[in-house]
């Protein structure tokens, strides 16, 4: 960036620092940028410069301290917006390790922005884009880049690991979840409820499954092979494909609630101390099947869904 870009704060007057800020980044043309040199974190400006112009700006640290802070401003281009949660994922699956470690939901809640997020759930959104940074300065070393797979292929994938994962994990945690309540539900309620939570989880997985097997998966391959082959495709009798993915997204979302409660009951799947082997082995079972929940309605609601309503509407036009 070249020097006259550069704004020094520090020879302002405290009172016209911000005021000078804003007008710099109002006289911005779209697309375009400025860096702010200063003696301190300039966080509060980004709060401030979200309140007063709204989510229109890019906001990127170049130097942080001890002495100096200097941070890129830039003005969005014609038409882009900020990404959502499910677009960063879906651009890097990495940085689904993030959005778990401050309890941001990728998966139901994909299509919520960062800063929207970030603000329902009272986070730092400055302090989670620096580490989502440092993902993008990581060479990613995953040869599983779902985002370019086929529809057919994706679709295989999802059934093949995640949908045969449930069903078989499913019997084993309901085993232990109801073993663990009956044996120690009097001194460990929240045992009890667990396992009646999870057992809702069952019923609405195993149904919801059923219905992407049986009707919605099958569509979307036609779809797949209709676009490789040149033919056409005969309407659904559901009409849009959106109608049963709007159904799938709802009864994504009952179930990734169900998870989280339990998750909550379960003080994000800690055993009390005096928890017997079966008791931590269902806490165990019940992380990992929400860790590929997860992945699974990410998959779904932030990659193959979203281009098979691209794909139909190419196909149908």
């Amino acid at each position: 960036m070249e020097t006259l870009n550069i704004l020094d704060v520090t020879v302002l007057e405290p009172r016209l620092k911000h005021p000078t800020i804003f007008q710099k980044f109002d006289e911005l043309e779209k697309g375009d940028a400025f860096i702010i040199h200063n003696d301190h974190d300039p966080k509060p400006l980004y709060y401030q410069l979200l309140a007063e112009r709204g989510n229109v700006f890019t906001w990127e640290y170049q130097e942080e301290g001890p002495e100096w802070w200097k941070v890129q401003i830039g003005k969005f281009k014609e038409g882009e917006k900020e990404s959502t949660i499910g677009d960063l994922v879906s651009k890097d699956f990495r940085k689904a390790e993030v959005f778990k470690k401050f309890g941001l939901d990728f998966c139901c809640g994909g299509k919520k922005t960062l800063t929207k997020a970030c603000k329902e759930k009272g986070l730092d959104v400055v302090q989670i884009e620096k580490e989502l940074k440092a993902i993008d300065e990581i060479s990613s070393k995953s040869s599983q880049d779902y985002n370019t797979w086929d529809l057919d292929f994706l679709a295989d994938y999802i059934l093949n690991t995640h949908h045969k994962y449930v069903t078989q994990a499913i019997p084993v945690i309901q085993e232990y979840t109801q073993k663990v309540a009956k044996v120690h539900g009097e001194r460990h309620p929240e045992a009890i409820e667990i396992a009646n939570n999870f057992v809702k989880v069952a019923d609405e997985l195993l149904r919801h499954m059923v219905k992407e097997e049986n009707v919605l998966f099958p569509y979307i391959k036609k779809l797949a092979a209709a676009q490789k082959n040149g033919t056409m495709v005969e309407p659904p009798h559901f009409g849009s494909i959106e109608n049963p993915i709007n159904m799938m997204e709802a009864e994504h979302e009952e179930v990734g609630n169900l998870m989280e409660k339990i998750n909550m009951l379960s003080y994000d799947y800690t055993p009390p101390a005096d928890a017997c082997t079966t008791f931590r082995l269902s806490y165990a079972k019940l992380k990992e099947f929400e860790d590929d929940l997860h992945q699974h309605i990410h998959l779904e609601n932030n990659i193959l869904f979203p281009k098979a309503i691209a794909l139909e509407n190419d196909l149908f036009e």
